[in-house]
């Protein structure tokens, strides 16, 4: 039961054992707060170890029951335990894939639909996968605002993968500025159009480890690609 003083002088005459409005509140939070924590293996002992003080002396706890709850608390302990240890080192890994891969700055990788740079009007070169083939290949190529600069035409190829050349001018054939572009690649294969993932070559600038836990590599024109996702790697 619990009362509420309307002055100090009722307090010094509140009986022994009746708690105050204040005193109830404050022990039901404290109350309220200790259930909220996990319970750990000095909570469970002295729970236990009351539980077996207060049992009914004519129908005590049998053995096996005794052993099944102290093994179900030991599993959840070491349940616990691993999954704390597996946290660690999944951190520990992503630390050390993260220094691995700091060793790729500066090389080139190939990725899928890589940047193209130009800052010379030197050959840009592309590759794509045709598993069947192809009839014929058009090869398109953006600048960053995504207006097309350049179309060419392929003839037939072979099944396997192809590689792309761009000489860095536009459809007029003058050179084009230097800049950031993109390729994208067109084919026919048996009388159907299909459109393969232009890879091409980047050079890593920085890496970082993403929430998902992949290995980013930023690399020119301001892309992030999927450590996963490199084909090749180079000087």
């Amino acid at each position: 039961m619990a009362i509420s003083n309307s002055s100090s002088s009722n307090a010094a005459t509140t009986p022994s054992g009746i708690l105050t409005t204040q005193q109830y509140q404050a022990q039901k939070q404290a109350a309220g707060t200790a259930q909220s924590k996990p319970m750990d293996q000095t909570a469970f002992l002295t729970l236990f170890t009351t539980q077996l003080k207060n049992q009914d002396p004519t129908d005590p706890v049998k053995n096996e029951a005794f052993v099944a709850q102290l093994a179900q608390f030991s599993q959840l302990e070491a349940t616990t335990a691993m999954k704390t240890s597996m946290d660690t080192m999944a951190s520990t890994m992503s630390n050390d894939r993260l220094l691995g891969a700091a060793s790729l700055i500066g090389k080139s990788v190939t990725v899928p639909n890589g940047p193209v740079i130009v800052t010379n009007t030197s050959v840009s070169q592309g590759t794509i996968n045709l598993p069947t083939g192809a009839d014929g290949v058009t090869l398109n190529v953006y600048d960053s605002a995504g207006k097309l600069v350049k179309s060419q035409t392929y003839g037939t190829q072979a099944a396997g993968d192809m590689t792309l050349s761009w000489d860095g001018t536009d459809n007029s054939s003058n050179p084009v500025a230097n800049g950031t572009y993109s390729f994208t690649a067109v084919a026919i294969s048996k009388g159907q159009t299909i459109k393969p993932t232009v890879s091409t070559q980047a050079t890593v600038q920085s890496v970082s480890g993403a929430a998902s836990g992949a290995m980013m590599l930023n690399v020119g024109g301001g892309k992030s690609v999927d450590l996963s996702k490199v084909t090749n790697i180079s000087q």
